[in-house]
């Protein structure tokens, strides 16, 4: 009998929970042998054994797994942050820890073992925990990968609509094998196409029902916000005969006002749906972390700035860097600098988006841009003050003059500084992908900044640079 995606992901959780276990429980013993081991920062007055710290250990292995369940660390996600995961990992053993030794301290006050716990212990139980810990998800999610590659955990899922919305999530689910869905169809509600991107159309929505029951779907994602929401509901309607968990894609006032807060105008209520994060003191601190990080930056990256430029002046003609207009905090211009990765004439017949295998770049052109080389001379911009080493990527002053006219809020992105980069390119939303979409990421940005965000967004795009692409994949 194969087993239920549902009941995969339960035992999981299982074995996760019995992981943290041995790996609180490896750490506590190591922790022991490095103090005795190690006479630092004195040697040990009274060694007693290792069994009667049992009831230390079992505390905060309890305590531990407790702050680690209620920051929902063993509900198994479908696409894993790894930077949130340390993060949790971190707050939960610190917590833990600390619990347990009020617990011991309260109720065991008289225990030998309590009084004398070495304090080095301590530090290198709390270390390796952490350590051990990140550890063990690592092989976990490991391990999640490869039974998926093998078909097994693998959601069934169908996307309802075809519009640019549904084709984003679509090149997404087809781009990300590592999300765990097993992509069955497309139910389309108009047109005559008989697949997309290779991936079949099985019908329209009043169909859905029969192919639930059919291809045994677990999932169905809704993708037609451009329908309105009474379409939406007759689609989720039809879902609901079926047992299968059913997602909606948001429109545009949905997605703005997900996080919408409740104003008090004397007794009448009002529903506020822009709160910017970044504002007062916090300004200043994003623009301190901006100017060390710059600096920085351009110091460690000097040489292989300057390897490129020669480079990029031996293979063809024309200046070093290309120097454009962009649009930036408040609507001001500012000049934008990059490497040159297209010839000189690229834009003869006028601005246009850099496409895949784009003939007009230069082949070098093609691999800085690859590598995101090219963007570096953006620090100096960063040092100025013009951008900001993360924010809502600046477009061209061409480019504005449409979007503004089309695009809800379009120009809300512009209360903020340009970035090197932002939160919709680590979501695979560049170059000329839907405005649309990329607006809704940069506004959700706007008002949900932190500097732990900005932090996710810069490792997330390190991580993409140097990972494996798949051939057919996005530029990010």
């Amino acid at each position: 009998m194969i087993m239920s995606t549902q009941r995969i992901r339960t035992l999981f959780s299982f074995v996760l929970m019995v992981m943290d276990f041995v790996m609180i429980g490896l750490a506590f013993v190591l922790a022991y042998q490095l103090r005795v081991s190690i006479e630092w920062p004195e040697p040990l007055a009274n060694q007693l054994p290792l069994a009667d710290y049992m009831p230390m250990f079992l505390a905060q292995a309890f305590s531990i797994i407790a702050a680690l369940f209620l920051n929902r660390q063993y509900y198994i996600p479908r696409a894993v942050s790894r930077i949130d995961q340390i993060l949790y990992v971190f707050i939960s053993v610190s917590v833990g820890i600390l619990l347990a030794i009020a617990l011991t301290t309260i109720f065991l006050r008289n225990d030998r073992a309590i009084a004398d716990y070495p304090r080095t212990m301590l530090v290198y139980n709390w270390l390796l925990t952490v350590a051990l810990l990140i550890a063990g998800r690592i092989l976990l999610n490991w391990m999640r990968k490869r039974l998926q590659d093998r078909g097994i955990g693998k959601d069934r899922m169908i996307l309802v609509g075809t519009g640019d919305t549904a084709r984003m999530i679509l090149q997404r689910i087809v781009w990300s094998p590592d999300l765990g869905y097993d992509l069955v169809g497309i139910v389309n509600g108009s047109g005559h196409e008989t697949d997309i991107l290779g991936v079949p159309v099985l019908g329209q929505p009043e169909d859905l029902p029969d192919l639930i029951t059919r291809y045994q779907i677990d999932e169905v994602i809704v993708a037609i916000p451009e329908k309105g929401h009474r379409e939406t509901m007759h689609v989720v309607s039809y879902c609901e005969r079926g047992r299968v968990t059913i997602k909606v894609f948001p429109d545009l006032f949905q997605y703005i006002t997900s996080t919408a807060g409740i104003d008090d105008l004397g007794g009448l209520p009002l529903l506020s749906v822009r709160d910017y994060a970044l504002r007062g003191y916090l300004l200043a601190l994003k623009r301190i972390i901006d100017f060390l990080g710059a600096a920085v930056g351009l110091i460690i990256l000097s040489p292989l700035m300057l390897l490129t430029a020669l480079a990029i002046k031996l293979e063809s003609p024309g200046p070093v860097f290309f120097v454009q207009p962009r649009m930036g905090l408040d609507g001001r211009e500012f000049m934008m600098i990059k490497f040159r990765s297209m010839r000189t004439d690229a834009e003869k017949d006028g601005p246009g988006w850099t496409v895949k295998n784009d003939p007009r770049q230069t082949r070098l052109g093609t691999l800085l841009r690859r590598l995101e080389v090219d963007e570096l001379p953006n620090l100096i911009n960063v040092l100025l003050g013009e951008m900001s080493l993360v924010g809502p990527r600046p477009e061209q002053a061409y480019y504005v003059e449409q979007f503004r006219q089309s695009v809800p809020r379009y120009m809300d992105r512009h209360r903020e500084k340009g970035g090197m980069t932002g939160w919709a390119q680590v979501n695979g939303l560049r170059g000329d992908s839907s405005i649309n979409e990329r607006t809704k990421y940069d506004l959700w940005y706007s008002e949900n900044w932190s500097i732990l965000l900005d932090t996710k967004i810069l490792l997330r795009t390190l991580w993409q640079i140097f990972s494996p692409r798949k051939k057919d994949g996005p530029r990010y």
